[in-house]
């Protein structure tokens, strides 16, 4: 009996001693947690990547929805906008994503918005009690033609001959209005023509609205002080301290004269005459103005810096004198131009005013006849209407003695000065300028695209590509754009 007490004592003290051996053996701790680590770092990367395929497919729905309110706000698209949003969704296999599309339209915009979800169903993220993740896509897409006040100053001089470039320019131009004069944008977009050679035809109508020193009756060019080109304003009728705008003078600068003065001859005029080559101010007549520009011929030499100084004139509100009382203009435009956009104040003018400046060359120099010695006095004007400039000359006139009858006017680095300061003068009061140099020298690339509004409102083009260009900005008038 004592023998087994024993036993049953050295037992139960083993037993003890195990016990208490065992709590403080640590053998084993660090697998515990290492597979606790483990599991974790799983779980991590399962949350991983059920958040990347998440992602994945919100990048997908949202591209559709992106490209589905863009086409279906699109002004030109003629099928029922949410008819289109679904038939995209539908092609990309997403039919039963779409829960709701809104269309606002009016005359002038269009604004679509889709609201798609999808879920996923998660791989990883179900051992946490998430089943599925939801996928939520909100696009919104608007179409808006804003009141648009548009000058294209469109270059007629006499290289336009070359490489059917004056054809390619009636069929680019054509194109533009078709593209910006439409039913929908009616009393929204006006159009002004001003074409320029050597100077501009400013029309009777317009001349005879401004203060001018006026020396003769056969044509309607004006001569800008250097100044003037500093500032974009064109006045009607006399503005306090100012000086009478100076008539420019009548003469063709031409080499040769067949003795007659039908269309033909007049091929260098200095003041051109013809009553397709007189501005056209604010209208919204696409047919008349197509009219006007197919019958555009090749003329005289190049000053770019007075086509732009009338295109810039006439988008200030300045102009609006003018456009009160021209029989030709608009009757939707007589307010017109609008104040100037103010950058401080956004929505509260939302007219947007363009100007579109096309050349085939550069600035070349211009001549003038000595005022004070051979184009003083009537007799003068009617003598310099009859024959042209240098074909007098060079017939009648020693040629050491010719600085005595004509002088230059404008240097081609002079007149590329003036046209920096028109366009410098039209960019701070937020006018946006798009040139256009048509199969020009490197040198009259580099002063278009310095005159535009950035680089790329500058196209340098060759050929059929002016049509191109003219599109491309009547696609970037219309602004379609993603707002949301």
């Amino acid at each position: 009996m004592t023998q087994l007490l024993r036993k049953k004592r050295a037992d139960l003290s083993d037993l003890a001693t195990f016990y208490r051996n065992f709590a403080k053996d640590e053998d084993g701790v660090v697998t515990i947690f290492a597979c606790f680590m483990v599991f974790m770092m799983i779980m991590v990367g399962g949350i991983g990547v059920d958040m990347m395929r998440h992602e994945m497919e919100r990048t997908r729905i949202q591209a559709v929805a992106d490209r589905a309110v863009l086409a279906a706000a699109d002004l030109d698209q003629r099928l029922q906008p949410e008819a289109v949003v679904r038939d995209y969704f539908a092609k990309s296999g997403m039919a039963d994503f779409v829960s709701e599309v809104t269309v606002d339209q009016g005359l002038n915009y269009r604004t679509v918005t889709v609201d798609a979800t999808a879920n996923v169903d998660t791989q990883f993220m179900d051992f946490l009690g998430v089943d599925s993740l939801s996928v939520p896509s909100v696009s919104t897409a608007e179409e808006k033609v804003n009141k648009v006040e548009i000058s294209m100053v469109l270059d007629i001089s006499g290289s336009m001959r070359h490489n059917n470039k004056m054809s390619n320019l009636h069929d680019a131009a054509g194109s533009f209005l078709d593209a910006v004069l439409k039913e929908e944008t009616r009393d929204l977009i006006s159009v002004s023509v001003v074409p320029y050679t050597a100077q501009v035809n400013a029309g009777k109508d317009i001349f005879d609205l401004m203060d001018v020193d006026q020396t003769h009756d056969y044509s309607h060019c004006i001569d800008f002080t250097d100044a003037d080109f500093g500032y974009p304003a064109i006045y009607a009728g006399h503005v306090q301290g100012s000086e009478p705008y100076e008539h420019m003078q009548h003469f063709d600068a031409g080499y040769s004269w067949n003795g007659s003065r039908s269309e033909n001859a007049i091929t260098n005029p200095g003041c051109p005459k013809q009553p397709y080559e007189a501005i056209t101010a604010f209208s919204q007549d696409k047919e008349a103005l197509k009219a006007q520009i197919n019958q555009f011929r090749p003329r005289a030499n190049t000053a770019i810096h007075l086509g732009m100084k009338w295109g810039v004139g006439m988008l200030d509100p300045a102009w609006q004198a003018f456009n009160s009382a021209l029989p030709e203009v608009d009757e939707a435009f007589r307010d017109r131009p609008a104040a100037y956009p103010d950058p401080d104040a956004p929505g509260t003018n939302e007219t947007l005013k363009t100007i579109i400046l096309m050349t085939d060359g550069e600035n070349v120099s211009t001549q003038r006849i000595v005022k004070d010695y051979v184009y003083a006095r009537e007799s003068h004007w009617l003598h310099w209407s009859k024959y042209p400039l240098n074909y007098y000359l060079n017939r009648h006139v020693r040629s050491r003695d010719h600085w005595r009858w004509k002088y230059t006017k404008y240097t081609p680095s002079f007149a590329d000065s003036l046209l920096s300061d028109i366009c410098d003068a039209a960019k701070e009061n937020n006018i946006v300028i798009w040139s256009i140099g048509f199969e020009v020298t490197d040198h009259g690339a580099n002063v278009m695209r310095d005159c535009a509004s950035s680089p790329s409102h500058f196209f340098r083009v060759e050929g059929i590509e002016i049509t191109e260009a003219f599109d491309s900005i009547a696609r970037q008038i219309n602004q379609l754009r993603l707002t949301q």
